[in-house]
């Protein structure tokens, strides 16, 4: 499971953010089954060179989005059924899709022309 992240420490987004979406992402395509146990947060943090606090924090918001749940004394798990990460992860594309169109509005492109880029 280490092995299957991997970060860009160039990039903008924080590394939590990306912890984040790639679990979620491989969640959703099936590399990472319901039941699965993740790392430790020292285990993941030591094997991708981050501070444990940045784990925990992606592993926060990866049980508030209902990817993983925490077993106190037993650990971290994928969720049984994660169905739904894949509406999210849909979801959150086309958000992410329509505030680029706001951001190419705004500089006077139509979305007949965004349109027409996209074809």
């Amino acid at each position: 499971m280490n092995n299957i992240v991997s970060l860009d420490y160039q990039s903008r987004k924080p590394i939590f953010k990306q912890i984040v979406q790639q679990i979620t992402k491989f969640v959703a395509l099936g590399i990472l089954k319901p039941k699965d146990k993740l790392p430790s947060t020292r285990e993941m943090a030591s094997s991708l060179g981050v501070n444990p606090n940045t784990i925990r924090k992606a592993y926060s918001m990866l049980e508030n989005d209902g990817v993983i749940i925490t077993l106190s004394t037993k650990g971290t798990f994928i969720i049984d059924n994660p169905s739904k990460i894949k509406d999210k992860i849909i979801k959150t594309g086309i958000d992410e899709i329509n505030q680029k169109i706001k951001e190419l509005t705004k500089l006077g492109i139509t979305k007949e022309e965004i349109l027409s880029k996209l074809k």
